[in-house]
């Protein structure tokens, strides 16, 4: 159950780290309509987790950093995660 539980916040974050990376290369073409279309969908769901690095990194020259410090603040988590269910695989399966 918990490797269950476990699998599901690793696909999760895995998942959330793509639209990340989809938002932040978007928002390199905010002129494009077809750019804003999509940058207004994944905006409610992507930037309250980018605001919380963009209070401690402000833009520099124009340049957003904190979105580096965003998605490897969520791969270190991933990673987290993922170290968590391969222990408990190991340990369902060493039960049998």
């Amino acid at each position: 159950m918990i490797a269950l539980i476990l699998a599901s916040i690793v696909k999760f974050l895995e998942i959330y780290g793509y639209i990340l990376i989809v938002r932040i290369l978007l928002s390199w073409f905010q002129g494009a309509e077809w750019a804003f279309n999509i940058i207004s969908f994944l905006s409610p769901i992507t930037d309250p987790y980018l605001n919380i690095f963009r209070s401690i990194i402000p833009p520099l020259g124009g340049i957003d950093f904190s979105a580096i410090l965003a998605i490897l603040a969520l791969n270190l988590l991933e990673n987290l995660f993922r170290s968590s269910l391969a222990q408990a695989a190991y340990a369902s399966f060493g039960s049998f």
